[in-house]
C-alpha cells in the first residue's frame, strides 16, 4: 500500500473515532453535540429546546403539547409532563389542593379560597327522614344509620329480633343448684304425701302437704317465673 493510501486511511479513521467520541461525549439532553459542553449542543433530544446552543426544558403545560384529561392538571417535569388527579372537592383544577379548583364538587363549598365539606347533618333539619335514624357527614356527602339496637329492614329501622329469646324453653338453662333444689323439693313432696296417707287424709296433715308443696314450687318458680315474664315483656 502507496504511502498516500496510508495516509488517506488513516485520516479516514481519525475522522470516524472523532466523531465517535464526539457522540459519545454528549449530554444527555443533546442529541448531537460539537463537544462534551451542555453549551455545544446542536441538537436536543425530545422535551427539550435549543436556546444558545444549551438545551433547555420545554414546559408542556398551558401549551398544545399538553394532553390532560378532564379534572387533572398539567405538572411540568424535566423533559416531560405528568397529569395528576385534581383534588375530590375540585370539578376542574390548576394544580393540587383544594385551594387549585376550578369549580366545588357536590358536597363541597367555595369557602374563603377553598373548596371545603358541608356538613349536611348539621344544616340539614331532616337530613334523615326517620325518627330511629343517626346521621354521619362523610366527605362530600354523609350516611344515614339506624340507631343502636335497631337494623334496617325495607328502609324501615326495626327492633332487632334476638331467636334465642322466642326459642329458650323455661327448663333449657337450669342451674345445677337448681337442680339440686328438685331434687329436695321431690323427697319433701314425697314425705309429706307418706304422712298424708299416714294420716288417712285428715285435714290438718294434708293442709301441711298442700302447703309444703306450694311453698317449695314458690321457691323454685319464683326466679324462673320472673325470668320468664320478663323475657315475655322485652318481646317486640
Amino acid at each position: 500500500m502507496s504511502a498516500r493510501w496510508r495516509l488517506l486511511l488513516a485520516v479516514g479513521l481519525y475522522s470516524v473515532l472523532a466523531q465517535l467520541d464526539q457522540v459519545q461525549g454528549c449530554p444527555d439532553t443533546c442529541k448531537t453535540c460539537s463537544g462534551p459542553g451542555h453549551d455545544l449542543c446542536l441538537e436536543c433530544t425530545a422535551g427539550w429546546t435549543i436556546h444558545d446552543n444549551t438545551c433547555v426544558d420545554v414546559d408542556e403545560c398551558g401549551t398544545e403539547l399538553e394532553q390532560c384529561p378532564t379534572n387533572t392538571y398539567c405538572l411540568n417535569t424535566q423533559g416531560a409532563y405528568e397529569c395528576r388527579g385534581c383534588d375530590p372537592a375540585c370539578v376542574g383544577c390548576m394544580g393540587g389542593g383544594s385551594a387549585r379548583c376550578r369549580g366545588c364538587a357536590s358536597g363541597y363549598r367555595l369557602t374563603g379560597a377553598k373548596c371545603l365539606d358541608i356538613d349536611e347533618c348539621a344544616e340539614r333539619v331532616l337530613a334523615c327522614p326517620g325518627l330511629d335514624e343517626i346521621c354521619t357527614n362523610t366527605e362530600g356527602t354523609f350516611s344515614c344509620d339506624c340507631a343502636e339496637g335497631l337494623t334496617r329492614t325495607n328502609n324501615v329501622c326495626v327492633q332487632k329480633r334476638r331467636p334465642s329469646d322466642h326459642e329458650r324453653s323455661l327448663f333449657e338453662d337450669i342451674q345445677e343448684e337448681e337442680v339440686e333444689v328438685l331434687q329436695q323439693m321431690f323427697f319433701g313432696v314425697l314425705l309429706c304425701a307418706l304422712a298424708t296417707l299416714a294420716a288417712k287424709g285428715d285435714m290438718v296433715f294434708t293442709s301441711i302437704f298442700m302447703g309444703a308443696v306450694a311453698a317449695m314450687a314458690g321457691y323454685w318458680l319464683s326466679d324462673r317465673g320472673e325470668r320468664a315474664m320478663s323475657r315475655f315483656l322485652k318481646r317486640p
